[in-house]
């Protein structure tokens, strides 16, 4: 039982930050300075690719996973 929560919290603490860059980008903002870049997808994706290796890569130093 304490392996199985353990595991659904780290699942859920990597995907809280990645859902919360979501809905920032999900709004209907009128004036966002990065709507009008032209890699601005690829920044997103880049932004949440960071946050997601970041956060497994210190659960495994700290062995979590």
């Amino acid at each position: 039982m304490n392996e199985v929560m353990k595991v659904l919290t780290i699942i859920a603490t990597v995907f809280i930050p990645i859902t919360f860059v979501a809905e920032i980008y999900g709004m209907n903002f009128k004036y966002m300075p990065e709507l009008d870049w032209k890699w601005r997808y690829l920044a997103v994706w880049g932004l949440i690719s960071v946050i997601t290796l970041g956060m497994i890569g210190y659960f495994k130093r700290k062995k979590w996973i």
